[in-house]
């Protein structure tokens, strides 16, 4: 039997050249510089979403604090008053639990709790991916304040 020159000529391109591998691996490079800062900003914005409900909630935990036992928390309470009953002066006299777990800002750091607030009577605020008061884009500071 005479080996088939055609068949043994068609194994030997069965695979991909070096520039076809070259050029697919340089259309996913493009992609990927495309479509992964896209997806970062998506992360940041997802954050400061987070960090803004997680204000909203925590001043509504705070204006039933306030309802129950006709003033805020005093700053040395701090945002803790919200789940154990402070034992230091003024011991709220209705004290119950309004929050079950107090949560920190997506950036890994405590809300910051201001009373007398600067914005308004208390101030609740994540202080942004810096960590440092002011900034802008995902350092910025996101407060009871803002809408």
């Amino acid at each position: 039997m005479k080996p088939n020159p055609a068949g043994s000529h068609r194994l030997a391109q069965a695979g991909f050249t070096l520039i076809e591998l070259m050029v697919v691996l340089l259309i996913i490079g493009v992609l990927a510089a495309l479509i992964v800062p896209n997806v970062l900003d998506r992360a940041d914005d997802a954050r400061v979403t987070a960090a803004k409900t997680d204000v909203s909630n925590l001043m509504q935990a705070l204006k039933l604090y306030k309802l129950d036992n006709q003033r805020y928390p005093t700053a040395e309470q701090g945002l803790t008053a919200l789940l154990t009953k402070p034992t230091s002066a003024p011991v709220p006299p209705n004290w119950k639990s309004y929050l079950d777990l107090l949560p920190n800002d997506p950036w890994g750091k405590p809300y910051v709790y201001l009373n007398p607030g600067v914005k308004g009577e208390v101030d609740v605020m994540s202080l942004g991916a810096d960590g440092q008061p002011g900034g802008e884009g995902k350092n910025a500071d996101i407060g009871s304040w803002q809408p």
